[in-house]
C-alpha cells in the first residue's frame, strides 16, 4: 500500500536551455523536467512527479526555476537534503544543476503559491559579433533608444488582455489578463560586452508573453514604430498587431517570489 506522501520538497535548478526542448516533458525529446524526474525516478524507484514555477520553451534559460514534488516519510528521511542535491547533478543532464533545496509545507506548489516571476532578457547591439556571449543575447546589430523602449513599455504596466503578446494558437479559449508589475531597461556589462538588459516582472506569463514583449519593444527601440503604438498592439488583443518573437536565446527565467511565506521556509535550506 502507497504510504502518504507527507513531505513537499522543492528544488532551485538553473539551465542552459540551448539543447532543452524546453521545461516541460515531451515524448523523445531532452527536456529539463524530464532529464530532473528519470534522476528522481532512479533515486526514489517510483515515478516522481514534479511542478515547475513557470514553463520554459526550447532554448529558454533559467537561473533560479523553482520545482516542487512530494515524499513519504520513508523516502524523505532516505537522504539529507544536501546529499540530494549532489545526486541529483550527479544524475541529471550537464546544462543543468540544482542550486538549493529545501523543505516547504506540505502541499506546496512551486506553481500555485508563486507570488510572481521574473525574467530578464539581454540585446548586444554592436554589429561585431559577440562570441563570448552570443548563446546569451539577441545580436540585433542595431542601436536601441532605450528611453522610447521604456516609455512605450509604460503601457504595458498593470493588469491587462495580454493577448496580443502571446502564441495566438494558445490563446484560443484560454484567460488571457495578466498582471505585469515592473519593465526596466537599461545597460549592462555581460562577460564585459555591453548589452541592453529587458527586466519583467508579473504574477504569471502566456506562451512567448516575454519574447514577444520584447520584440515590440525593440521595434520602437530602432525608431520602426513610436511609443504610443505599444498600446495600439495590446488594445488590438491579435497577435498579429504585435511586433516579431524575440529570440529563446537571449531569455533567462531569473527569479521566483513566494511572498512573506518564502522567509520561513526558502531560508532553511541547503545549498550546494
Amino acid at each position: 500500500m502507497e504510504k502518504n506522501r507527507e513531505h513537499t520538497v522543492c528544488l532551485e535548478l538553473a539551465y542552459d536551455g540551448a539543447p532543452f526542448s524546453g521545461f516541460a516533458r515531451q515524448p523523445a525529446q531532452l527536456t529539463v523536467q524530464g532529464s530532473l524526474e528519470d534522476a528522481l525516478s532512479l533515486l526514489y524507484k517510483r515515478q516522481v512527479e514534479t511542478t515547475c514555477a513557470g514553463r520554459t520553451d526550447a532554448g529558454v534559460h533559467a537561473r533560479g526555476q523553482v520545482t516542487s514534488f512530494d515524499l513519504n516519510e520513508d523516502e524523505f528521511g532516505a537522504r539529507s537534503l544536501s546529499t540530494l542535491i549532489r545526486s541529483l547533478n550527479a544524475l541529471i543532464d550537464e546544462r543543468a544543476a540544482v542550486k538549493r533545496a529545501w523543505e516547504a509545507p506540505r502541499g506546496f506548489s512551486a506553481r500555485f503559491d508563486a507570488v510572481s516571476r521574473e525574467y530578464r532578457y539581454f540585446i548586444y547591439e554592436g554589429k561585431e559579433r559577440p562570441v563570448l556571449i552570443a548563446d546569451r543575447v539577441w545580436h540585433l546589430k542595431k542601436t536601441l533608444d532605450i528611453e522610447a523602449m521604456a516609455e512605450g513599455a509604460r503601457f504595458l504596466v498593470g493588469e491587462h488582455d495580454f493577448k496580443s503578446f502571446c502564441l495566438a494558437a494558445s490563446a484560443e479559449g484560454k484567460p488571457t489578463c495578466r498582471n505585469v508589475s515592473e519593465i526596466t531597461i537599461g545597460r549592462e556589462e555581460l562577460l564585459g560586452e555591453r548589452v541592453v538588459a529587458v527586466r519583467i516582472v508579473g504574477n504569471a506569463f502566456l506562451h512567448s508573453m516575454v519574447r514577444t514583449i520584447v520584440g515590440t519593444l525593440a521595434s520602437v527601440g530602432i525608431g520602426q514604430r513610436d511609443p504610443l503604438w505599444v498600446k495600439r498592439v495590446l488594445d488590438a488583443c491579435d497577435r498579429r498587431a504585435a511586433g516579431e518573437n524575440a529570440p529563446a536565446c537571449g531569455l533567462v527565467f531569473w527569479h521566483v517570489d513566494y511572498g512573506c511565506a518564502e522567509q520561513s521556509f526558502r531560508k532553511e535550506g541547503n545549498r550546494v
